[in-house]
C-alpha cells in the first residue's frame, strides 16, 4: 500500500486547532478553528474523494481519540468520511493505548517502523494519515511516507505546533499536482524525493 499523509495547513505551517475552536488548546493554543469552512465544494470534493480512496487509515494516538469520539460515533454511512472510516481497517501507534474502542482497530506498538513496512508491503491501495502530525514528523524522519496532500488555507496563525518542525529532516519534495480553489485555498501533492540539492559555491 501507499502511504499517504493528508494536512491542513496554514501558510506558516500551523496544523493544530484547525477544526473546532476548542479541538486543541495543547500548549495553550488559542486560534482554534482557523480551517473550519475553508476552502470551496471542489475541496470538499477532493477531501471526500481521498478518504473514499482509502484501504486503511493509520493515526497517532491523539487524532485517532479525536476522531473516534466524532467520526466514530456517527452512523450516517452515507457520508464519504464517516463510511470510509467507519468501515475501514484502522491502524493506531501507541505504547499505552490498550483497549482501543473503535471497531476494526488495531493498535501498532513495539517496532512501529517494522509494523507499518508490512502494511506498505501488502499489494495495491492507500494506507492514509489524517492529522496525526506527530506521526508525520515520525513518519518523515523515518522515510516511511509516499505522498503528501497538503491543503493550504489563506490564514497566517501566528502560533502553535507546526507540521514541519524546526530543526527536523531535510526532504526534496517532486510537485505531483497543484491547484487553488476559488476561496484561495491551496492543494499541493507532493512526494518526498530523497535529500535537497544545496549549492556548493
Amino acid at each position: 500500500m501507499k502511504l499517504t499523509t493528508t494536512t491542513q495547513v496554514s501558510v506558516d505551517g500551523v496544523m493544530q486547532g484547525n477544526g473546532a475552536s476548542d479541538d486543541d488548546r495543547r500548549s495553550g493554543f488559542e486560534r482554534g478553528g482557523w480551517a473550519l469552512g475553508a476552502g470551496d465544494n471542489e475541496t470538499r470534493a477532493f477531501i471526500n474523494q481521498t478518504y473514499q480512496s482509502a484501504n486503511a487509515f493509520l493515526f497517532g494516538r491523539w487524532t485517532y481519540e479525536l476522531f473516534a469520539g466524532y467520526w466514530g460515533v456517527r452512523e450516517d454511512l452515507e457520508n464519504p468520511i464517516v463510511g470510509a472510516l467507519n468501515t475501514r481497517p484502522k491502524y493506531v501507534v501507541s505504547n499505552t493505548l490498550t483497549d482501543a474502542q473503535w471497531a476494526d482497530t488495531t493498535v501498532l506498538s513495539g517496532d512501529v517502523a517494522a509494523a507499518i513496512g508490512e502494511l506498505k508491503a501488502r499489494p495495491g491501495g492507500e494506507l492514509q494519515v489524517h492529522g496525526s502530525g506527530v506521526l508525520i514528523r515520525w513518519l518523515l524522519a523515518n522515510e516511511l511516507v509516499d505522498e503528501m496532500n497538503l491543503l493550504i488555507v489563506p490564514v497566517v496563525i501566528g502560533q502553535g505546533t507546526r507540521l514541519f518542525p524546526g530543526n527536523g529532516p531535510d526532504i526534496a519534495l517532486d510537485l505531483v499536482d497543484s491547484r487553488a480553489d476559488s476561496k484561495g485555498v491551496t492543494i499541493q501533492v507532493y512526494r518526498p524525493a530523497g535529500r535537497p540539492q544545496y549549492a556548493t559555491g
